[in-house]
């Protein structure tokens, strides 16, 4: 694959270059190549810089500008999702099923031609995974994996890379707990990459790339510890233990 002008190809174990460089069209490109190791992958998060290429290219890295981010006190419950979480109709967990989670993410959609969860990426984020900074909350009903999310955590930052649900309001479900579980986990501010609509409506924002990275500056310094119980537990079970307000 050639380099497009501008964009750096990187060696393994490179330095990126600083963000300013970064393309407009396509919006964020910064540089082609280096690896997924899990140095390279936390190097890149502690400056805002992620991953996304798909099957038979070298990797992209990538770093937006504006940012879609989401504050945990920001995120919106829709009268249906409230609802729904009511009727308590799931279990949650964390860290229990990172691998399947990731599987269940890069599975196919109707809104897509593929997936950029590659096995590399796999392999690269489970690495991450079992290094302590990339997690997994998983939903359930009975012994079913219906739903969930997983991401990269540096401090008080959340870096969310994926989502999938197999009946209705799972992964919103998800997002809604860890959203109100903010005080036991720590985090004060999620990445959500790239703008949707979907994203939108749960509450996130647009800002500049300037003000994303002096968020993150402020955060992925401070050292935090996930408090989350790994078995799972229904949502009353979450609410009563955290004095939480559906």
């Amino acid at each position: 694959m050639p380099t497009r002008i501008g964009v750096p190809w990187l060696h393994p174990g490179a330095t990126f270059p600083p963000t300013r460089y970064a393309l407009d069209d396509p919006n964020g490109l910064l540089a082609i190549g280096n690896d997924l190791g899990v140095d390279t992958l936390l190097q890149a998060y502690r400056r805002g810089i992620f991953p996304w290429f798909s099957e038979g290219q070298p990797p992209l890295w990538w770093t937006p500008d504006p940012r879609l981010v989401l504050e945990p006190d920001a995120f919106h419950i829709s009268r249906s999702l409230r609802k729904c979480l009511r009727r308590d109709p799931f279990q949650f967990s964390i860290d229990q099923a990172f691998t399947s989670v990731m599987s269940a993410c890069a599975a196919p959609r109707d809104d897509q031609d593929g997936t950029w969860i590659t096995d590399e990426m796999r392999d690269a984020y489970t690495a991450l995974h079992h290094a302590g900074h990339a997690h997994s909350v998983e939903v359930w009903q009975g012994q079913q994996l219906v739903g969930g999310f997983y991401g990269v955590n540096l401090g008080a930052m959340f870096f969310g890379e994926s989502m999938f649900s197999r009946c209705a309001n799972a992964s919103k479900a998800a997002l809604a707990l860890f959203c109100l579980l903010r005080n036991a986990h720590g985090v004060t501010l999620i990445d959500c990459q790239m703008e949707t609509p979907h994203l939108l409506s749960l509450g996130a924002r647009p800002v500049a790339r300037v003000d994303f990275e002096r968020a993150l500056m402020e955060r992925v310094c401070t050292d935090n510890a996930w408090h989350w119980p790994h078995e799972r537990a229904s949502l009353a079970e979450y609410t009563a233990r955290y004095r939480l307000t559906i």
